[in-house]
């Protein structure tokens, strides 16, 4: 049996095909309310991917989340070929679960060309190294003492190195005119391969783990209790350079609005060169708790 994180997250990425255009992905038996939504985003591109050529690298997704996941159940993934036109392939994916769609994605895949010109938007501030930073579980062991039984089998689990540029809040003193923005450090915690599919629908598993980070930020802290209950509702990325899930990866994060219940936030993944290698939007509901 896998025990590497990144490994089992590699597992988990490889569908089963069982017709030409269907495809089956395992849901892991967690102990969550939901299926995690990278997971569901992440496989649903792998389903997608596997229906082109393999000479385009996807561009941009564009996605809904439409029912919370049953943790524990498979997930069939129905792929629409949509077009297959000389410099784009576009493909739409039904997730069904016991005979419900809980997810649609859209994907598009180009084939690489040169571009007449190029500039990009630098990172928002100078941020530390990632080797200098505390990864995430560490720094909750640190403030606790040691981690809950539950947060200490899903970090064993986790198949991504997360550290965040700022160090984590705790009270609620600490949030009070806090600015909507973080910025994590993230990389697989172990090689992935040589796929570029599989780097591309890994990180779209991670894209979703802290974006809405910013949204709560001015709120409540990060981590102990919480005071809202949350969910993904959509979520758009735009890959623009090829990069390695398993190096790091800066994520720039920020929030440029929240109201009626739902939060937009944005972000951009920048490589340790600082290339931006990756663009972000997600917008979730926020409802309070009690």
């Amino acid at each position: 049996m896998t025990t590497n994180p990144a490994e089992r997250l590699v597992d988990l990425l490889d569908l089963e095909q069982i017709e030409v255009n269907i495809f089956r992905g395992r849901s892991p038996q967690e102990s969550l309310q939901r299926v995690f939504g990278g997971q569901v985003a992440g496989q649903a591109l792998v389903a997608a991917g596997r229906t082109t050529e393999g000479d385009r690298p996807v561009h941009s997704l564009h996605a809904y989340f439409l029912r919370p996941g049953i943790p524990g159940v498979p997930i069939v993934y129905q792929v629409e070929r949509v077009r297959d036109g000389r410099s784009f392939t576009t493909r739409r994916v039904t997730a069904v679960q016991q005979g419900r769609t809980i997810f649609n994605l859209t994907a598009s895949f180009h084939k690489p060309e040169e571009g007449s010109f190029e500039h990009q938007l630098p990172p928002a501030r100078e941020v530390p190294d990632p080797e200098s930073l505390p990864n995430v579980t560490d720094e909750i062991r640190a403030h606790l003492g040691a981690l809950p039984e539950q947060l200490e089998r899903m970090a064993r689990r986790q198949p991504f190195d997360i550290r965040y540029v700022d160090r984590l809040r705790w009270e609620t003193e600490e949030v009070e005119d806090a600015e909507p923005r973080s910025a994590v450090w993230m990389r697989a915690v172990g090689p992935l391969g040589d796929d570029p599919l599989v780097h591309t629908c890994a990180l779209t598993y991670a894209s979703d783990m802290t974006l809405l980070d910013a949204v709560r930020i001015p709120v409540e802290p990060l981590w102990g209790p919480r005071g809202f209950d949350m969910a993904s509702l959509d979520h758009a990325m735009w890959f623009h350079r090829p990069f390695r899930a398993d190096e790091w990866l800066l994520y720039d994060q920020e929030s440029p609005i929240a109201v009626g219940g739902r939060g937009l936030a944005r972000g951009r993944i920048y490589d340790r060169e600082g290339q931006l290698v990756v663009s972000v939007v997600q917008e979730g509901l926020f409802r309070k708790l009690g």
